[in-house]
């Protein structure tokens, strides 16, 4: 699913367009020797806690699921166990990613994922005007506003990171 014709629209950008959610879509080079979220907030010219990676876990009760963090922030399974209603959260093997959502790393939405899995997003959004997530691949990040993303994400906000 989230592989695309360049230039053309994302399935997160999509999901956006019907619901007229207003976003902007920013390009950026890739550099696949660098993929962390400190190359993306650069390259978009963003400051780090505006850019959210979107991170994908399994809970032992309810099964898959994205957490969005501030790139850089460090997911605390444990807060992320309690906001989805799992005992236990883990990261679901990098193997597995594309598989499950469509996405390759560095290109992880937390929109048009191949299921619709519940999506958590750290409450250190809601201070932003603004924030960036990636639209489905590599070198290009929506930017939209943190209720935009809840509404359109069904998203869940809570405490994700660690201190």
């Amino acid at each position: 699913m989230a592989k695309k014709k360049a230039g053309g629209k994302t399935n997160a950008a999509r999901i956006l367009d019907g619901l007229e959610i207003p976003y902007e879509l920013k390009e950026y080079p890739v550099d696949e020797s660098d993929l962390s979220a400190v190359h993306v907030a650069a390259a978009v010219g963003m400051p780090l806690e505006m850019v959210f990676k979107t991170l994908v876990a399994r809970g032992d009760k309810t099964g898959v699921l994205m957490a969005c963090i501030p790139g850089g922030g460090e997911l605390d399974l444990k807060a992320l166990a309690t906001a989805s209603g799992n005992k236990r959260v883990e990261m679901v093997h990098l193997k597995e990613v594309f598989d499950l959502t469509g996405y390759v790393r560095g290109g992880c939405s937390p929109l048009g994922a191949k299921k619709d899995y519940p999506v958590f997003l750290d409450a250190s959004a809601e201070s932003q005007e603004k924030i960036a997530v990636s639209a489905g691949r590599r070198g290009e990040q929506i930017i939209l506003s943190p209720a935009g993303l809840i509404r359109a994400a069904k998203a869940t906000v809570a405490a994700l990171c660690r201190d």
